[in-house]
């Protein structure tokens, strides 16, 4: 430490020394010195990030006021001023030209786009009676995020409430309106729908908890019952007028397990008998309709993946697999999403017949070009639409191990049967018993047997999810079917678990009804995935998509592990079109007394700038309930119309040609 120098008065006997300029500084100055010697003039990170927030909070709040203070047309006189008169929306077009409601209207919302909120909780969820846990603000999720996962998990032996915790649908039109605020899912429609005289008593959103299996909504809510009763008293007080029934994504499948639940006798069934549906439903239009199925769901239930969480893993390695807010990440949404059951009844429906095998798919030869697509009004035009001279894809290969596996030729392939395989010999990460996933039981003997197979199709994922978790699909086995029925008449179609597979029940006998599949094209959609063992010593799942295998060729369908083809960026074409195109059409096994049937396909456009938010031309999954078309074609159908008013079918896509190459009897 510095010695410190008392100065004393100089005594007589003692020379004056002058002192030099520095020690003459001032008293502030000197201070001064003595700040910048210790740091306190330095301006630091602290101080800027300070200055920074201070900056944003001070922008945004002066950007909100001017918001609020200017007048609601302004953000619309800007957009003309860009990109020119914007078009009347559907229902001021169409309350133009004289149109009116006049068939009430039943919306069905599809998977987690439904509000679920807290009627009975543990006493970590305190203050949350009633409160929103999905949907809304997400606000949970980050203050609490071990007990929002805890209550938004089913019981594993059940598919039930856990004990003690209780999370219902939200109900009424707020429960699907808006996703979270700001995104919509059916308020465009309903805003479009009130412009031509539909309000809450000729709408009716029948919304459920979208994570039971279908026929427990009815066992643990009664909610098919609510919904048969409901459509019954909006066509009773709708001058006997039936029902015009919308169904989006999952709510597809669901509204085909009520349509063979009604009519079938009481307990198991609604007692409706084998007219019901001729009675009170006129049309059913659904939109994004996964009726065969969606590959995403076998990376969701594999890996807890799809395309998007593996692009991110790609950009900040580790990150997911670590833990965030004191959970690991990934292995808590497998935990949580492995309960739902409704998740398995969106897997790839009818094997390999429907999705192709080793050596051949449906779509084979489509390219991934990303240009527009013409309209293909007749079957005879959609035959070479996609085609390419590149290497093709061999899209029945819906999961393989490496990109070289994924290209190989059939007799190159050497797989090596899993199902025999016995499991053992723990996973080293002991870690991963903190959070149970039923990889925990497979351990290495048996992780080492699912990569060895190297190349799943459709019918062998359903097998692959059997090994991997077989709790899980012992559960979903009970309420849901994959397979194709050689004898519909069989009683065993009785069983609720069939009645969502559209390859394994009839529709209903009412000629009268129509049927609509509309759906977006034009956007990369998954349908086969390369993957890998999972070496991070962190991550408790032990395969990952390889986002290596990538081609950066434009027209190339394979993109960060992932092979896409024509769809609406969640469901395949061959998924959502395969029915109405084929299956149904006419007189068929599968629809005895034929019903029309329509393909209605909407080509994606995106938002020409910013101020159009998420479009009036979107063909995505979830942004194509703000499509314009659409909308007018559910108005206008709503208003009494039908299949011949609103053009037949309008094609865009291969489905057409695609559906010829499967070989289904019918």
């Amino acid at each position: 430490m510095p010695l410190i120098h008392r100065k004393k008065p100089p005594t007589s006997s003692e020379e004056v020394v002058v002192p030099d300029e520095d020690s003459q500084k001032k008293p502030h100055e000197s201070s001064k010195t003595h700040k910048k010697s210790n740091g306190g003039g330095k301006w630091s990170c602290v101080d800027s990030c300070c200055w920074f927030i201070g900056c944003v909070c001070v922008t945004w709040w002066f950007l909100l006021f001017l918001y609020n203070a200017m007048p609601a047309s302004f953000p619309q006189y800007v957009t003309e001023r860009i990109t020119g008169p914007l078009p009347d929306p559907p229902g001021v077009k169409l309350k133009k030209e004289g149109l009116k409601a006049t068939h009430p209207v039943v919306f069905i919302p599809g998977i987690v786009t439904g509000g679920l909120e807290l009627w009975e909780g543990k006493q970590c969820a305190d203050g949350l009676f009633r409160k929103r846990l999905w949907g809304g603000t997400f606000g949970e999720v980050y203050k609490r995020p071990l007990c929002w996962v805890e209550h938004m998990s089913l019981d594993n032996e059940t598919g039930l409430d856990p004990e003690g915790i209780r999370v219902r649908a939200v109900s009424g039109l707020v429960a699907a309106d808006y996703f979270a605020p700001g995104y919509f899912v059916w308020a465009v429609l309903i805003a479009n729908l009130a412009h031509i005289g539909y309000e809450e008593k000729n709408m009716y959103m029948a919304a459920y908890d979208w994570r039971l299996s279908f026929q427990n909504t009815e066992v643990r809510d009664q909610t098919l019952s609510r919904m048969k009763s409901n459509i019954e008293l909006m066509v009773s007080t709708n001058g006997g007028k039936k029902a015009v029934i919308v169904p989006h994504s999952m709510g597809v499948l669901y509204f085909l397990h009520f349509m063979k639940w009604v009519e079938e006798p009481a307990p198991m069934g609604g007692g409706g008998g084998p007219d019901w549906c001729a009675k009170y439903i006129k049309a059913v239009m659904n939109i994004g309709g996964p009726f065969l199925g969606v590959p995403k769901a076998v990376a969701g239930l594999f890996s807890a993946e799809a395309k998007d969480v593996a692009v991110a893993r790609a950009i900040a390695p580790g990150f997911l697999d670590t833990d965030i807010f004191r959970l690991q990440t990934l292995q808590h949404i497998m935990r949580m999403t492995r309960t739902w059951d409704s998740t398995m009844s969106m897997l790839p429906k009818g094997g390999d017949t429907i999705w192709g095998g080793i050596d051949w798919s449906p779509e084979k030869g489509h390219t991934c070009t990303g240009k527009k697509q013409k309209n293909n009004e007749t079957r005879g035009e959609a035959g070479e639409n996609g085609r390419s001279k590149k290497k093709p894809v061999n899209y029945g290969r819906m999961i393989s191990f490496g990109k070289e596996i994924a290209e190989a030729e059939p007799s190159e392939i050497n797989n090596i049967d899993f199902r025999g395989a016995v499991k053992g010999q723990s996973i080293p990460n002991h870690t991963c018993r903190d959070v149970w996933t039923e990889y925990h039981d497979m351990g290495i003997a048996g992780i080492k047997a699912i990569a060895e197979y190297k190349v799943y199709t459709a019918g062998a994922t359903i097998d692959l999810l059997n090994y991997v978790a077989p709790k899980m699909m012992a559960r979903g086995g009970a309420h849901f079917s994959y397979g194709i029925a050689d004898d519909l008449d069989d009683p065993k179609y009785k069983d609720p678990k069939y009645w969502s597979n559209p390859l394994e029940t009839k529709l209903p006998n009412a000629p009268e009804m129509e049927i609509y599949s509309l759906y977006g094209v034009g956007i990369p959609t998954e349908r086969a995935y390369v993957y890998k063992l999972n070496q991070s010593p962190d991550s408790c799942i032990p395969f990952q998509i390889f986002t290596s295998a990538h081609e950066e060729d434009e027209d190339s369908c394979l993109k960060a592990g992932v092979y896409n083809v024509d769809g609406d960026e969640t469901v395949p074409v061959l998924s959502s079109g395969y029915m109405c195109a084929k299956a149904w059409r006419g007189k068929t096994r599968f629809n005895p007394s034929g019903i029309k049937t329509y393909v209605r396909e909407y080509n994606h456009s995106p938002p020409a700038n910013l101020l159009e938010g998420r479009g009036t031309q979107s063909g995505a999954h979830v942004d194509i309930m703000g499509n314009f078309a659409l909308i007018e074609d559910i108005m206008r159908v709503a208003a009494g119309g039908n299949g011949s008013d609103i053009g037949h079918d309008h094609v865009y896509s291969g489905i057409y040609e695609w559906s010829e190459r499967i070989d289904l009897k019918l």
